[in-house]
């Protein structure tokens, strides 16, 4: 039977596979296991691996270092993947309050980890990075500033981030805690009731306003008379499309510009909600008409771009009215209806509604694609790209006065950086960037959880030692400062000076920390989408911010 002692203790290949797979296995189904309605997920791989590692299973080195290394970068392409599309729209009015109390937030946190730094004098700076990171639970932070501490020390950096690691595993659990327990505190601090809350939200939401809205109006304005469709556009100056055109003779027709507007004419208008008063006392009433059992020859039908010679397109370009006779009413992207604007720029994925002929519709499916297989296919050849470019970024010396060694992204902060731009304006460039939610959330699953695994196998033999002692109580409760104090303070200046929702906190609060399971809770208490709609406003600026923190700590302070 020496081959199981042999397997378990020995240094081969399989060994290390079965090292891995036996921690991500026990971290992820125990992740899973939910204490006060609260549980740490995929972060439970990094607890296992302590353990693991404190039992004597160990993996080669090499193979150690280069699995995290590889992990790290395949779950932070992932996540500049993700937030990518909604990175730079995040900075408009609307997410400008939200991004400046995230960004407070995140120097808050950095203050009070130096205060304490600087203050006790007992702790590494390194040991604090870690702690500052367990404490905000934001695993990329951590991955990043160990690596810019292995590129910056080299052997030296070995020890240093195993016990940065631990540092980061004796915070976390009470990160979590926190950053829940900050909610609460803010919503008895204030009184907030929830149900009144819930009232206000769907009082004062203005979501409604941003989806393209959809209704039938009577012209009765004897001055639209006689007027075509693109003189009308000018004249009420609002973003709209007429759908389609009910005439008095009732004949059903598909406008375009040189159609001409009669009184009496019906109309199914796609447009903003906001914009409804204003058609309706410039055109005429809203009526109430059902034009799917028409019975005439016009169908709508949603078509899905996957051929990739139109990524980049203007929508306008594609000559729908003239070309096809079909008129495009809304194009979804990711979920989220947006205007079929002429100048929209086309991307794979994006599902156009158009309204036409059936056969019409069939042509215009097959020059744009319209195969939900190819959607399934992976696109290596972008991923891989960019994780080229990436590392090439990261690599970059970047020399600034006062510091002794240059600073370089990193093989964080380099494929962060090239997939934030990837995916948002790779389509210029004709790259498909469009990747399935369920694709790209396995690969960020995968690499966080190599990552994690590696790092808690390489922190195990010391944690005890280190942690179960006067000097990790000290970490634990230095952790928890860090969270407590700067969640109460922007709590209260967004609820006081700024007036937001008590859900829109709670999403801004899960955010700035990256949290899910602090999400998960907040959803819970809202049964809205307020949490989830401020958690996507500010997660993309504070994953990068969070990153190029943690390295701006060791690059000048270790």
């Amino acid at each position: 039977m020496n081959w199981i002692v042999d397997l378990f203790t020995g240094t081969s290949i399989a060994h290390s596979i079965l090292v891995y797979a036996l921690v991500i296995a026990c971290g992820v189904i125990l992740g899973k296991v939910k204490i006060f309605g609260v549980s740490l997920g995929t972060t439970f791989v990094l607890f296992v691996g302590i353990l693991l590692g404190h039992l004597g299973l160990t993996v080669n080195a090499e193979v150690l270092h280069f699995i995290r290394e590889f992990g790290l970068i395949l779950f932070i392409f992932s996540i500049g993947m993700q937030v990518g599309p909604g990175f730079f729209s995040s900075f408009k009015k609307g997410g400008l309050v939200l991004n400046g109390l995230a960004m407070l937030l995140i120097g808050l946190n950095i203050v009070v980890a130096l205060c304490i730094y600087y203050g006790v004098g007992n702790v590494r700076i390194t040991d604090m990075v870690g702690i500052l990171s367990g404490a905000v639970t934001n695993t990329p932070g951590l991955g990043a500033a160990q690596q810019t501490l292995l590129e910056t020390k080299g052997e030296v950096a070995v020890a240093l981030n195993e016990a940065m690691s631990m540092g980061y595993a004796a915070a976390y659990p009470l990160g979590v805690v926190g950053i829940i327990l900050s909610m609460i505190l803010v919503k008895v601090f204030f009184g907030i009731k929830v149900d009144e809350e819930s009232r206000n939200f769907e009082e004062d939401s203005e979501d409604s306003y941003l989806k393209p809205h959809v209704i039938t109006i009577e012209v009765t304005n004897k001055l639209i008379n006689g007027v075509d469709v693109k003189r009308f556009h000018s004249m009420i100056d609002r973003n709209f499309v007429i759908s389609r055109l009910r005439k008095v003779d009732g004949s059903l027709i598909i406008p375009k510009s040189d159609t001409i507007l009669e009184v009496n004419d019906k109309l199914l208008v796609v447009m903003s909600q906001q914009d409804e008063e204003a058609f309706t006392m410039f055109v005429g009433p809203k009526i109430e008409m059902d034009w799917e059992t028409d019975e005439t020859q016009v169908f709508s039908r949603r078509i899905v771009v996957t051929n990739s010679q139109y990524v980049g397109r203007k929508l306008g370009s594609l000559r729908l009215h003239k070309g096809y006779r079909l008129n495009a009413t809304r194009v979804n992207r990711a979920g989220v209806d947006l205007f079929a604007r002429p100048n929209l720029s086309l991307q794979i994925g994006d599902r156009i509604t158009v309204v036409g002929g059936l056969d019409d519709i069939n042509r215009l499916a097959q020059k744009l694609g319209n195969s939900l297989r190819r959607l399934n296919e992976p696109n290596m050849f972008t991923m891989f790209l960019g994780i080229f470019l990436g590392i090439i970024l990261g690599s970059i010396p970047i020399f600034v006065p006062g510091m002794s060694v240059p600073m370089k992204l990193g093989l964080a902060g380099g494929p962060l950086v090239v997939a934030i731009l990837v995916s948002r304006f790779g389509y210029k460039l004709k790259l498909v960037t469009y990747t399935t939610s369920a694709a790209n959330l396995l690969l960020r699953e995968i690499g966080i959880c190599l990552f994690l695994a590696s790092v808690g196998i390489a922190a195990g033999k010391d944690f005890a030692a280190t942690v179960f002692n006067a000097q990790g109580a000290m970490w634990v409760l230095y952790g928890f400062l860090i969270t407590m104090i700067p969640m109460l303070v922007v709590g209260i200046v967004a609820r006081y000076r700024y007036k937001l929702n008590y859900f829109t906190i709670t999403g801004l609060l899960s955010g700035a920390s990256t949290d899910p399971p602090a999400l998960a809770y907040a959803n819970k208490v809202a049964n809205n989408d307020a949490p989830a709609v401020a958690y996507s406003t500010v997660y993309p600026l504070t994953m990068f911010l969070r990153v190029v923190s943690a390295q701006l700590l060791v690059l000048l302070l270790a």
